[in-house]
């Protein structure tokens, strides 16, 4: 197996990268990658235009604003990529609001590296596919056999959760709110999850982007469980925001507020990285869901609950 000097511009590949036993072979990340910890001192290789300490609605605003004017999101550094000189360069396809995109790479690295570097891109919708993905990035990097290894030690974690709650009849409908200001709820890969861990997912199709919503949307379904794990948001970054969910119409009146099922994810950590963690975000919502049943320990760090 011959090393590769791998650059990643995807806090999930850096991840799966990681996973496989690799991380020396990381010669580089996206200004978003911080796990684990050993990669952030690696050269950071893309930025994002628009400044820190935005609010939901400002980042909102400006997103909206660069990509109405053909502009992308993220920048690639490309002179910092051209001096790392990679043989495998890491992205996605899936969202150009979430990393830097595909065709943004391909223009960066178009007639710029002194050799030519193979593209890897990622366009997860479904916990299948980030498997698939997996298993992608493994067969590229020639360790086939550690991505089979981890594949199945992840779809067994999952199955264990499946197994328990076989014949679990009770099945709370859960409100996943994956931005605050527009409202949207998480779709992609988070409903699927949400099922496996005993819950029925609302207002979003598993597989279909996220869609915006309207506060009286989630009224209107009263949900059991509401969880909030905005895109990119830690949980402390999210209770500076959590003013904008208490000031909703006839917020008290939800069975969730009144049965004390308000929680906070952390998004940026867990689920908004279609990585070996996605596992660890249905360990979460099966923390939360159905407590009797399942202890994995993330509460506090992965999770809390909101006290009203």
């Amino acid at each position: 197996m011959s090393a590769n000097k791998i650059i990643s511009l995807l806090p999930a590949a850096t991840e799966i990268v990681c996973a496989l036993g690799l991380q020396d072979q990381l010669v580089g990340r996206s200004h978003e990658c911080d796990y684990p910890e050993g990669v952030k001192s690696l050269p950071v290789c893309s930025e994002a235009n628009f400044p820190d300490g935005m609010s939901s609605m400002e980042i909102d605003v400006k997103v909206k604003e660069i990509l109405s004017d053909a502009l992308s999101v993220y920048t690639v550094k490309r002179e910092v990529i051209k001096q790392l000189s990679p043989d495998v360069v890491i992205t996605q396809a899936q969202c150009e609001v979430c990393a830097v995109s595909l065709p943004e790479v391909e223009q960066a690295l178009d007639h710029y590296l002194d050799k030519p570097a193979q593209i890897i891109s990622l366009q997860p919708n479904s916990l299948q596919d980030i498997f698939t993905d997996i298993q992608t990035v493994a067969d590229t990097l020639d360790v086939t056999e550690e991505g089979e290894r981890l594949i199945e030690d992840l779809t067994e974690r999952v199955d264990i959760i499946r197994h328990k709650l076989k014949f679990i009849e009770t099945k709370p409908t859960v409100a996943c709110i994956e931005w605050l200001e527009p409202m949207m709820i998480s779709g992609n890969w988070v409903p699927e999850l949400i099922t496996i861990a005993g819950g029925v997912p609302i207002l979003a199709q598993a597989g279909k982007h996220s869609p915006y919503v309207d506060w009286a949307d989630i009224k209107a379904q009263d949900p059991d469980v509401i969880l909030l794990m905005p895109c990119g948001f830690s949980i402390e970054r999210t209770m500076r925001e959590i003013f904008i969910l208490l000031q909703q119409e006839d917020f008290n009146d939800l069975k969730a507020v009144k049965n004390n099922q308000i929680y906070i994810a952390d998004g940026n950590q867990y689920f908004n990285r279609p990585g070996p963690r996605i596992v660890d975000s249905v360990e979460i919502l099966a923390e939360i869901i159905h407590p009797k049943q399942f202890i994995f320990g993330y509460e506090g760090e992965g999770w809390v609950k909101f006290a009203l």
